[in-house]
């Protein structure tokens, strides 16, 4: 059996030279992997960060491969875990201008469409999965308000109104150590990253069932 997995990243912005999402997918170029449900053929593709551009670019990028899976890849700088996101929500409020100044507030991100949509990856066996690799990981209940949630609800839209047959969701990382050399901020190696990305796109395809095991925070 073959799984064609569509795994995203963004170019790099807010005045970073690099995106640690970008950087890992480039090294997911080609990848086959051999797993207990056959070949999963990862296919990368670079998304702008830029609101509206970032959801015509993955529709492009759907039609164009027709995976089984999207997973969609962004930067989260102070985090310090891998972070699958567990929910995206209707509204563009964004704290800085994207790649091409555009900052829009208090916007829905689709006008008639939903409050929110819950993400179609198994991503507390994604968490317990890293965490058992020594890779740290946790579930994120908040996606933000930038063109990071903006892609997670544009996805999840698409995947709800166009693509039935297709699952998928969104996976937040941390700064890579040159990105935080000037600043206080957490960081994790671009192998460890890479590592978990293929951790998650392996237990996507193994399973469309999340496990039951508490992941609820307080923020």
């Amino acid at each position: 059996m073959k799984t064609r997995v569509l795994v995203t990243g963004f170019d790099p912005f807010g005045g970073e030279q690099v995106n640690p999402a970008l950087e890992a997918i480039k090294r997911l170029t080609g990848r086959v992997i051999e797993d207990e449900v056959g070949a999963i053929h990862v296919i990368p593709v670079e998304i702008p960060t830029v609101f509206g551009t970032s959801i015509a670019s993955l529709r492009q990028a759907i039609d164009a491969n027709r995976p089984d899976i999207v997973i969609c890849v962004g930067q989260a700088g102070g985090r310090h875990h891998i972070t699958p996101e567990r929910v995206a929500i209707n509204v563009n409020d964004a704290r800085i201008p994207d790649n091409e100044g555009n900052q829009p507030i208090d916007e829905p991100i689709v006008a008639d469409g939903p409050a929110a949509y819950w993400t179609g990856l198994p991503i507390k066996a994604i968490v317990r999965a890293l965490q058992d690799a020594g890779i740290p990981a946790s579930v994120s209940n908040t996606a933000g308000t930038y063109v990071c949630n903006h892609l997670f609800y544009g996805l999840m839209h698409l995947l709800n109104t166009e693509y039935p047959g297709i699952r998928g969701g969104f996976i937040h990382i941390p700064f890579l150590p040159e990105q935080v050399v000037d600043k206080e901020a957490p960081s994790m190696s671009l192998d460890a990253i890479v590592r978990a990305v293929e951790i998650a796109v392996q237990v996507s395809a193994r399973q469309q069932t999340d496990i039951h095991v508490s992941a609820g925070k307080e923020f």
